[in-house]
Parts: C-alpha cells; structure tokens; sequence
C-alpha cells in the first residue's frame, strides 16, 4: 500500500493513544473526585472542576461512567504523587500523578525523567498554583472591572488581538471568577483548571530541546502521570 498509507497509519495510531491517554486521566480525576465527597457535581466542587476541566476533551460518557463507578461498588484508592526535576537545559519539571500503585508510578516517571538527562531536584518554588480560564468574551477591561468588584482575587488578566482572554486567580477563587464571568456572558472556556504556572520561562537549544520533547512525549505514554508543568517557553 506504499509509505503513504504507512505514515497515515501512524498518524491514526498515535491520535488514538494520545485520546486514549487523555480519556484515562479524565476518567481516574473524575472517578477520584466523585469518590472525595457526594458523586454529584451539583454539591461537589472539585467533581464539578474536574468534569469542566476535561468536558471539551472528552466524550460525555466517559465522564458518565466514572462518576457511575464511583456510585457503584467499585472502590480504586488512587493517591496522589509530585515529582520534581531539573531537566534538559536546567528547566523545571514537575510530574504529577494519580496512581493505585505509588512504586509503580515514582519507577515510571523516574525512570523516563532520567533516560533524557533529568535529575530530581526541588523546583516547585519556581511555579505558582493558579486557577486559569480561558475564553473569548468582553474587553479584557470589562473582565477586570467585573472580577475586582465581585471581589474575586485576580492575578491577572491578559488579552491577544483576537479576542482571546487568560485570566488567572488563586485556586480557591476559581469557581467564584466563573459565577462573576457567567454575569458577563460566558459560559465557554477553552480552559478552566487549576494549574502549576512558572514565574520564570526559559529557552532551550535545539539539543536540549529535542530531549524535551521525546520526555513528554514519553511521559504522556506513562498510565499513572496525571499532568506535567514545565518553564519551557519554546516547545
């Protein structure tokens, strides 16, 4: 069939395990925030978060069937794990992860981490934990006045040419800025999360750069790695 329809194949492929991955995340977040409180997004917030977070990216019933394991008989105790790097370069890298098996999950972010140079090492004070919404909607100064006055805690609120909005705000503010923004017409968000921001980006060679990228590439692949954070600003 040629090398047309090999590359194609690939292409196919590597869709599927990228969708794949994500749709297995979604499902243990959103299966661990059900099972943190009532399995009712209604009166659980971070259940509520999670399935805001991952609802453009997946389809309904994968979100469906987690919230229902978490009803149901089913009972994974998944545990939480942070991993911090120094990593090609001298970027910062922080791997977080969601796992039933904590050994299992530190040997495969480790052991992925160090083949491309990275080493263990504390860098957490380099990122600050923000929430972040992103959307198109009024002027950036209409967003700020609206958020001041319903006394959300803004961190900042940046506008593109094209219409694109970022707001970003302490964690515990999240879902007040979304009631204040929904006044404003929005009800859209190409993101809304809670995230690892860096104070301070960096750009690597083109050397280091490719080792970066073949490690998250790696690490997307990795079943217990949840998210990762970088200050890489060229990738």
């Amino acid at each position: 069939m040629g090398r047309h329809f090999e590359v194609r194949a690939a292409a196919m492929a590597a869709t599927a395990k990228a969708k794949s991955a994500i749709y297995m995340r979604a499902s243990k977040e959103i299966y661990a925030a059900a099972k943190s409180g009532e399995p009712d997004p209604n009166s659980n917030l971070a259940l509520r978060s999670a399935i805001e977070k991952y609802r453009k990216q997946c389809p309904r019933d994968v979100i469906e069937r987690a919230i229902e394991r978490a009803k149901g008989g089913d009972n994974v105790a998944y545990i939480e794990g942070r991993y911090e790097f120094m990593g090609p370069g001298g970027c910062n890298i922080i791997v977080d992860t969601l796992s039933d098996n904590v050994n299992r999950a530190l040997v495969s972010v480790r052991t992925v981490c160090t083949r491309k140079g990275a080493k263990m090492a504390s860098v957490a004070y380099n990122f600050q934990h923000l929430g972040v919404l992103n959307f198109k909607g009024p002027s950036r100064d209409a967003v700020e006045e609206a958020l001041i006055l319903g006394e959300v805690d803004v961190q900042s609120v940046e506008a593109d040419d094209e219409g694109n909005i970022q707001v970003t705000v302490t964690p515990a503010d999240l879902e007040k800025a979304k009631e204040v923004l929904k006044d404003l017409g929005v009800n859209d968000y190409d993101r809304a999360e809670l995230t690892m921001m860096p104070n301070d980006w960096m750009e690597l060679g083109e050397e280091d750069l490719a080792k970066m990228k073949t490690m998250l590439a790696e690490l997307d692949e990795v079943e217990d790695v949840q998210a990762v954070y970088h200050n890489v600003d060229n990738l």
